[in-house]
């Protein structure tokens, strides 16, 4: 009998980077995301197959059953990763995988893997499941970030999103703005490293209790907005802060000056993708800068029926 689990992407609408110090952040589980199949089998090894978007396989290798070394691999960093996060889930649970058979694993993802939507820690929600163990502790041990990808893979509408004394919280909102026929996602054709630029923003030097004060403040206007104005004025205050305090340009000083609304960067800066905002289609804009996928509000984030 096949297992399945399944978990939603993610993005970041607001506390990027501060979110680690407590700031409360806008977050929103996306409409793509990533499929775990598990099958049993007799061979006392682990098949692993990961399968992308359009149906291409992407990674392939294969486990001793019982030691996790690897056999045989399409990509030995990817199947070092893999190993790493099986090992901390058997370490979390000493009952995971101490079955005397071998398993048949195929992933399956409905997004691009270099969107930056989530392909890592869908993985770690979905072994998390299987292996029955605290999604947080997996991600701590393995990849650590704010843990806001984990509570996005299980929620089914946006969230809040707060760590407070150490610990992670968070509760599904609702937000469906008036204005969001305004709203889109724009991929930057580049997906960025997260732990480069948390290691980027824990190496500056200035107030991040005031910056985590201000950046919540926005995040609970946000969450309130009724009007487009305020919100774009909203994106710009918050983008200005972190590029102060950062000592980076925004992404629409550096990419898209002339641009006529408003963009915000999610998550690192640097890549994946941009929230934009645009009274009439923007999409002639960035095709014309060579930005081609354009993704409606609607269409990208996941809300409940």
């Amino acid at each position: 009998m096949t297992q399945e689990f399944y978990s939603n992407g993610k993005l970041l609408l607001s506390g990027e980077y501060a979110i680690l110090d407590g700031a409360l952040g806008l977050a929103i589980p996306t409409r793509y995301g990533q499929s775990l199949a598990i099958n049993k089998n007799e061979k006392s090894i682990i098949t692993w197959q990961s399968i992308a978007e359009n149906n291409s396989i992407w990674f392939e290798a294969s486990f001793d059953a019982y030691s996790l070394e690897i056999k045989d691999s399409s990509n030995t960093d990817t199947a070092r990763t893999l190993q790493k996060i099986v090992q901390q889930a058997k370490n979390l649970n000493a009952k995971f995988l101490n079955e005397k058979r071998g398993y048949s694993i195929t992933t399956d993802l409905d997004f691009n893997p270099n969107w930056g939507l989530g392909s890592s820690s869908t993985l770690i929600n979905n072994i998390a499941q299987w292996a029955e163990v605290d999604p947080y502790e997996l991600l701590r041990r393995t990849f650590s970030g704010s843990g806001y990808d984990i509570a996005c893979a299980r929620s089914h509408s946006p969230i809040l999103y707060q760590i407070a004394d150490q610990k992670p919280y968070f509760e599904e909102v609702h937000f469906s703005p008036s204005f969001q026929d305004k709203l889109y996602f724009v991929y930057l054709n580049h997906k960025q490293n997260s732990r480069e630029g948390i290691a980027q923003y824990h190496n500056q030097n200035f107030d991040k209790l005031n910056l985590v004060n201000r950046i919540s403040e926005i995040t609970r206007r946000l969450l309130a907005c009724k009007e487009l104005s305020e919100f774009e004025n909203l994106l710009t205050l918050h983008e200005n802060l972190i590029s102060e305090n950062l000592k980076l340009p925004t992404v629409k000083s550096q990419k898209f000056p002339d641009f006529l609304g408003s963009i915000k960067s999610l998550g690192a800066w640097g890549g994946d993708f941009i929230l934009v905002t645009s009274a009439a289609d923007p999409t002639a804009y960035f095709e014309a800068k060579g930005f081609d996928v354009l993704i409606p509000f609607e269409e990208m984030v996941l809300k409940k029926p």
